[in-house]
């Protein structure tokens, strides 16, 4: 029998199991000095403490992602290390990166299931990085939310000096207006003309007045939300920032420990198995010693890999529960932000709707005093006022 090659801390599965059901090619079992077995593909150093096949022929169901949270609970799960299975996937180096796409174990996507399903939630479509169209460098997906966020903030901003200027625009314009009523063009005109025209200069300063109110109203009831709406915004968007690249930046770490370790025990039971090999062939005292000290050095190496892929699995659970509870949050927060802005908005129209009655109703007498001017009429009321007498000159009789 084959010596083993990784210390176990989980159970041996049963011996009768072990007898009735054949492992496929390529798989190997192995046993520790204290009895639990386990098996390894020596294709691709996938290591686990289940049978790879459940019976002949079948091969055991993928397991779900371990992550997955089941449907209406969004809730993250604090996880435990699992000793019974590490099916940590073998990637290209390149991988191993923190800038590439993925720095943690996947599972087959038809395997996954959304954490809230039919939302297009955050939370559920920023796992891995996104890279730029010449395929040259990449984008974490959490960096891709930030950045949206951000981008939000500023719309805020540029919205609020929008309103600004329009806040400037109204007040020049009521200013304009009030010096304009006072002017003194045409303040010698009489009649119901000059009737008409004192009261469409007082409705320039009226106008003026309603023009000056919707200002004070925009930077009341628009600006000043807007403002204080982006403010809160920003101290928000600071929570999350560096806390989760860091978190990303550990599971990266982590996930280089693991190929590394790894690699390392591919390379001892390769080692051993060739010492094993020697040892059929020579039946020598001096290999049997050297058998010895390559299975303690795979035992080891095999304790080192489960050690990393512990510490692997706690980074990659706390960085998954910041992660959905982030994504969430920010979720939430650009929710917010548009029915805020939508809100403020809606406001500014309903001003502006009041605006233009009012301007209407400051019209509305020049309007009715413009119907009843009367030529006929302010040229007698002239006349009765100006006339220099009644006597025509006549022809003269010799």
């Amino acid at each position: 029998k084959k010596p083993p090659l990784i210390s176990a801390a989980a159970g041996p599965a049963p011996r009768e199991e072990m007898k009735r059901v054949p492992l496929p090619h390529g798989w190997r079992c192995h046993v520790s000095p204290k009895g639990p077995r386990n098996y390894v593909n020596t294709a691709s150093n996938e290591t686990t403490w289940e049978l790879p096949f459940t019976s002949y022929g079948t091969s055991v169901r993928p397991l779900v992602q371990r992550h997955s949270l089941p449907e209406g609970n969004i809730k993250p799960l604090h996880m435990k290390c699992s000793k019974r299975m590490y099916r940590l996937k073998s990637l290209p180096k390149d991988t191993m990166n923190m800038s590439e796409e993925y720095i943690f174990s996947t599972t087959d996507q038809a395997e996954q299931q959304l954490l809230k399903p039919n939302e297009w939630s955050y939370c559920d479509y920023f796992w891995t990085d996104k890279k730029d169209p010449q395929g040259t460098t990449s984008v974490a997906g959490f960096e891709v939310l930030l950045q949206k966020q951000l981008k939000g903030k500023q719309m805020q901003k540029e919205m609020a000096e929008f309103i600004r200027e329009r806040i400037k625009i109204e007040e020049e314009y009521a200013k304009n207006l009030s010096k304009l009523s006072q002017s003194p063009l045409a303040a010698q005109e009489e009649g119901t003309l000059g009737e008409a025209w004192a009261q469409l200069k007082r409705s320039c300063h009226d106008e003026a007045e309603v023009h000056l109110k919707f200002s004070n109203k925009l930077q009341c009831e628009v600006e000043k939300p807007l403002l204080t709406f982006r403010d809160n915004f920003k101290k928000e968007l600071k929570k999350y920032d560096h806390h989760i690249i860091d978190l990303r930046k550990q599971l990266a770490s982590r996930f280089a420990g693991v190929e590394k370790a790894r690699k390392a025990l591919a390379d001892r039971q390769k080692d051993l198995e060739v010492k094993t090999q020697q040892l059929d062939i020579k039946h020598m005292n001096k290999h049997e010693e050297d058998i010895k000290k390559a299975r303690r050095k795979s035992t080891q190496a095999g304790d080192d890999l489960m050690h990393n892929v512990d510490l692997y699995n706690r980074a990659q659970s706390k960085w998954f529960e910041e992660m959905v509870t982030t994504s969430l949050e920010l979720e939430r927060l650009e929710v917010e932000r548009v029915e805020m802005i939508r809100q403020n908005l809606r406001q500014y129209t309903t001003l502006r709707h009041e605006t233009d009655m009012f301007n209407q109703s400051t019209v509305e007498p020049v309007d009715q005093l413009l119907q009843s001017v009367d030529p006929a009429r302010d040229r007698e009321l002239w006349v009765r006022e100006h006339k220099t007498g009644e006597l025509r000159p006549v022809d003269m009789d010799i």
